[in-house]
């Protein structure tokens, strides 16, 4: 595949975007929604926001777009996903069906090492090819800003293959990309019982010839008891504190290893997946301000049954992010809307909660929450126009995508509404 996709090609969204109706997220907590609102875009960023009335002369001789009374909100971020990787894994997903757990697939030789063969064997140029139709997928839905993970390489050179995927789908689909090294997520075959070999590995050459070459935003760890110990994971986040790095964390998904609570003493970004997360856990992520990622659909492919304690983390205050884990093995999923719906239906999460989970808490747990997951003066302009009544909707349909128009950095990168057909409209628009 090519790489002709040519944001500067798209049409420009700057001027005045008007017959607006701004949902409440998407001029950030505690906000009331506006029914007739504009924003005003200059250079791809937003230099203006409010309601129509109060417009100020200054940019009344804008070009004007017609919004259709479309429903706003921020471009949608997907903070959590393994994008790039070969092959796929339905075989394990029969095997779970015909009753096998998670660790026993995993300790079969399939799981995560399975994906190592397959994205090993892969060319960065197939990877890439592969990669394109999830990524448009997402880009489709709205999504504006997401995160992709290596993890399947498991060796400096295949490491290094995914996450230059990574990049280069940021550069192509002109949409950020934060990109996440996840070295320590499996032991790969060739250091069978020699864990704290693989992990010296990771931190004394993987990482930082990876972070050198620009690679790497944040390092990630699956911390569980089939995957790393607290003692190898604190090694990790000591290796990428001393690189300048963030660190996350694959927590509490199978166990309570008190992974959350370590990854909090290191300033995580995120804890994510924290099914069985603790009181202690929701304490320690509360003071250090880390943000919990919610993967329903992991949960929903594995038919777990164990929540995670919601309604603790609300209590708590901690901001709850949801995001698709997109993954061959436990989360195959490729609509972020559909994870709203499973975030309400199996999480019992409200619409305000699930849209901020999608929006600002989902641009925190990236690091991103000064540019990204609302509309306010001096970001970027990423926004989602969608035909819709009712924020509700976003959650409430099943399987239906919304026909919706994206703008995304500040260009009309998705039209699904048509607003780039419509009928020319005079130089200076009377408003």
């Amino acid at each position: 595949m090519t790489d002709d996709f040519n944001l500067a090609a798209l049409p420009s969204a700057d001027g005045v975007w008007h017959h607006l109706h701004l949902a409440p997220e998407a001029l950030g907590a505690g906000a009331s929604g506006l029914p007739d609102a504009a924003i005003v875009v200059e250079q791809g960023d937003i230099a203006w926001v409010g309601a129509h009335a109060d417009l100020p002369d200054v940019y009344r001789h804008l070009s004007t777009h017609d919004g259709q009374r479309g429903l706003v909100t921020p471009g949608l971020i997907d903070c959590h996903t393994h994008l790039v990787y070969g092959g796929q894994r339905a075989n394990e997903f029969a095997m779970r069906l015909a009753g096998a757990s998670y660790e026993e697939v995993a300790r079969a030789g399939g799981g995560i090492v399975s994906s190592v063969k397959a994205t090993r064997e892969a060319s960065e140029e197939e990877l890439f090819d592969a990669s394109v139709p999830r990524m448009q997928a997402l880009l489709a839905e709205g999504v504006c800003a997401i995160e992709i993970k290596s993890g399947y390489g498991l060796s400096l050179a295949h490491e290094r293959k995914q996450l230059r995927v990574a990049r280069r789908l940021a550069q192509v689909f002109g949409v950020t990309v934060r990109t996440t090294f996840l070295g320590a997520h499996a032991l790969p075959p060739e250091y069978a019982g020699r864990s704290d070999d693989y992990i010296r590995l990771v931190c004394e050459e993987m990482m930082p010839a990876l972070a050198a070459e620009g690679l790497v935003d944040a390092v990630d760890v699956f911390c569980e008891t089939i995957g790393f110990s607290l003692a190898q994971t604190e090694q990790v986040f000591q290796a990428a504190q001393a690189l300048g790095l963030p660190v996350k964390l694959h927590a509490e998904q199978l166990s309570d290893m008190g992974g959350s609570a370590l990854a909090a003493r290191f300033g995580a970004l995120s804890c994510d997946h924290i099914e069985h997360l603790s009181a202690e856990g929701i304490a320690a992520m509360r003071q250090a301000g880390t943000v919990a990622v919610l993967l329903p659909g992991a949960y929903f492919t594995l038919r777990d049954t164990h929540m995670p304690p919601i309604a603790d983390l609300r209590a708590a205050g901690v901001p709850m992010a949801v995001s698709t884990d997109h993954n061959p093995g436990t989360s195959p999923a490729l609509s972020l809307l559909l994870m709203v719906n499973m975030a309400c239906t199996l999480f019992r999460m409200t619409v305000p909660e699930v849209l901020a989970g999608v929006t600002r808490h989902a641009a925190q747990a990236l690091g991103l929450q000064a540019t990204h997951g609302r509309i306010a003066v001096g970001c970027p302009a990423n926004f989602v126009l969608w035909p819709l009544g009712d924020v509700a909707e976003l959650a409430y349909w099943l399987g239906q995508r919304p026909t919706c128009s994206v703008v995304r950095q500040g260009r009309l990168a998705v039209d699904g509404m048509g607003l780039h057909r419509m009928s020319p409209l005079p130089e200076h628009p009377p408003l």
